[in-house]
């Protein structure tokens, strides 16, 4: 769908909303239900194939046209040079455009958007280190005349196992190789798959508080029972060292940094930000004299565009079974990770995003899970077997939306109730308090779950 059609949304849900969103700045902290209004005033009431797809409502005039402008670039699809439009694909690539992973902006399927990071460990400031002839992710795709990188293949093994009340489960562990490698595999090699996550509500991630952060920090470490750590990461623009916040180890600190390395590593395509070509090799670039491939405005407006996208309203809050698995929620202490309400700032350029209470299920950090979920390759400060909390807000819409319900970094959990089981570390008490849960109190949390 594109952009005019996403504005026809826009003006549908206004209406149904009778306009009630004027003037509303806070609508979280004076609605009754407040929790219902996960993104504060960018939410979206509207549960449909598009929901994660929307614009803020708060979003009017120029800025919803910018909005729209992003939206195309989002969707745009690029091709190998050269060529009239889109040029720049490549030549090394996982996809070719940015809603080919984020389809409907969501979490498309493993076999879809799966990729591998890999490094040779980290030089002295924690930045993984590249792989000679591989960089630091593997290209499984190439232009025409060029070869792939690798070919990944993966396979699963079966871990059988049993909740308290005699249920029985089995989770899968993939198994991952690297065939018909174009290069040498070095010893030593680390590697780590990733799976795409959805892109909204990352305005109103990037606007909560560096102190916000530390305050979580200093609770945790206080209450004892799990110890997140704010991921410090090197921030390309400000030329420090920044909060990471983005990735599956908050190894980005902005959206538009990481945007940029997506445009790179994911389709080949340099920026005015990063305008290397994606390998370290001749391999890797094109040959061609017209870096960065995209301008500032185009990233610009990507950026912006997920900065601005509505976050879908939960659902069911104050009903008996909701209200129920939420206090199980709270009770096995996922809520300790999963934080919410939070209170964003203010986000320089993005005032929808500014002064908000949201309630998006993290605390941003990183956290130790155990050996379970480790892909044993750290990246700045996180470790190998750390991973930052995932936000949960429009968990239960991802099968309406993307049609499937593939959760965790690699996809590997295939419904909510396997996600929870592959917890381990910090997380493993709370985990062995699910496993606990009669038959009727798991339904009650998963209920919970699928109305955010």
């Amino acid at each position: 769908m594109g952009p005019h059609t996403r504005l026809g949304w826009l003006m549908l849900g206004m209406l149904a909303l009778g306009g009630g969103l004027a003037g509303c700045t806070d609508p979280a902290a004076t609605s009754e239900g407040g929790a219902a209004w996960a993104g504060g005033a960018m939410t979206v009431f509207r549960a449909t194939p598009e929901s994660f797809a929307t614009p803020a409502p708060n979003l009017e005039g120029a800025r919803l046209k910018a909005f729209l402008d992003g939206d195309a670039e989002f969707e745009q699809k690029f091709v190998t040079p050269p060529a009239p439009v889109n040029p720049g694909l490549g030549p090394l690539f996982n996809r070719s455009s940015c809603n080919t992973c984020h389809t409907k902006d969501g979490r498309t399927a493993p076999h879809e958007s799966l990729l591998l990071r890999v490094s040779l460990g980290q030089d002295s400031a924690g930045h993984p280190v590249p792989v000679p002839g591989f960089g630091l992710q593997v290209q499984n795709r190439a232009v025409y005349g060029t070869p792939p990188e690798a070919r990944v293949v993966v396979t699963y093994e079966e871990i059988e196992g049993a909740f308290e009340n005699g249920e029985r489960y089995t989770l899968r562990r993939p198994i991952y190789q690297l065939e018909d490698p174009h290069a040498p595999i070095p010893p030593g090699l680390l590697v780590s798959p990733r799976m795409a996550r959805p892109v909204f509500g990352l305005g109103l991630l990037e606007a909560i508080p560096e102190e916000t952060l530390k305050a979580l920090v200093r609770q945790q470490a206080a209450e004892g029972a799990v110890s997140g750590r704010i991921n410090y990461v090197w921030d390309r623009e400000a030329q420090q060292f920044s909060v990471g916040r983005f990735g599956w180890k908050a190894n980005e600190p902005t959206v538009r940094e990481q945007t940029a390395e997506a445009y790179r590593n994911d389709m080949g395509i340099t920026s005015p930000l990063i305008t290397r070509e994606t390998s370290l090799d001749t391999h890797g670039h094109d040959g061609r004299d017209d870096d960065p491939e995209i301008d500032d405005e185009t990233l610009d407006l990507v950026t912006f565009y997920m900065q601005t996208l509505g976050v879908p309203a939960a659902r069911g809050v104050g009903t008996p079974a909701v209200e129920r698995g939420r206090a199980l929620f709270e009770q096995i202490g996922c809520n300790r990770c999963h934080a919410s309400p939070l209170r964003t700032g203010t986000l320089l350029g993005v005032d929808e995003a500014s002064e908000q209470t949201i309630y998006p299920y993290t605390d941003l950090l990183v956290h130790d899970l155990g050996e379970g979920p480790a892909d044993h390759r750290p990246d700045y400060g996180a470790s190998g077997s750390e991973w930052r909390t995932p936000p949960l807000w429009g968990l239960g819409l991802t099968r309406l939306v993307n049609q499937h319900t593939f959760f965790l970094h690699d996809g590997r959990a295939r419904n909510l109730k396997e996600a929870i089981l592959w917890h381990g570390g910090e997380a493993e008490a709370a985990k062995e308090r699910f496993r606990a849960l009669s038959r009727e109190d798991i339904e009650a949390l998963l209920t919970f779950l699928e109305s955010l």
